[in-house]
């Protein structure tokens, strides 16, 4: 599973990206129903990872291999199946109220858009290297309008004590990362 984690394609989604991604579960792991299943979907999240694949390809991808591989190592199949779910999770990060492990799953894999905006900028960064195959144009209206849609999400957070920390440092990257791409004043949006 490691060896994804490395392939020479990847910039931000790493080993450290996976670390990050474990550690918010780990240090919030109360705030989960089950944060064993929970770990057990960061794990997966992003081990299907080609910057050149359509739609929530990579996703899908990655959660069936969770299926697969944990089906395989005897894990009951209704936590496996929860594994699935969770990893499907991370394609909108949308979550359904009360989802609490969603919540955190999806929490800790956009915790990267509320950080301090050098770190944010490093990450933004290594998402263009990742795509260095889509030309500027192109990239700079996919990026657009993922940034758009995560702008539109009525909270990038869902778990309440992340919320009231991130929410607002995260908007402030995101339209200023977006406010770079488009030309376009920050607060236009």
């Amino acid at each position: 599973m490691i060896a994804r984690w490395r392939e020479p394609h990847r910039h931000y989604h790493t080993l450290a990206h996976l670390t990050a991604v474990l550690d918010v579960v780990d240090q919030h792991a109360d705030l989960a129903t089950r944060a064993d299943a929970v770990r057990l979907a960061a794990w997966f999240h992003d081990a299907v990872y080609d910057p050149r694949a359509a739609g929530d390809a990579n996703e899908r991808d990655s959660a069936a291999l969770a299926e697969s591989v944990l089906t395989g190592l005897g894990v009951p199949a209704p936590t496996a199946t929860e594994v699935r779910r969770l990893v499907l999770l991370t394609a909108g990060h949308t979550v359904a109220p009360g989802d609490r492990d969603g919540a955190l799953l999806c929490d800790a894999d956009l915790a990267v858009l509320a950080a301090p905006p050098a770190n944010y900028e490093r990450y933004a960064a290594a998402i263009r290297r990742e795509y260095a195959h889509v030309p500027e144009p192109a990239f700079r209206a996919g990026r657009a309008a993922v940034l758009t849609g995560l702008l539109a999400l009525p909270a990038l957070f869902r778990s309440p004590p992340l919320a009231s920390r991130w929410e607002e440092p995260a908007r402030d990257n995101v339209r200023r990362e977006l406010a770079a791409l488009t030309g376009e004043p920050e607060n236009a949006g």
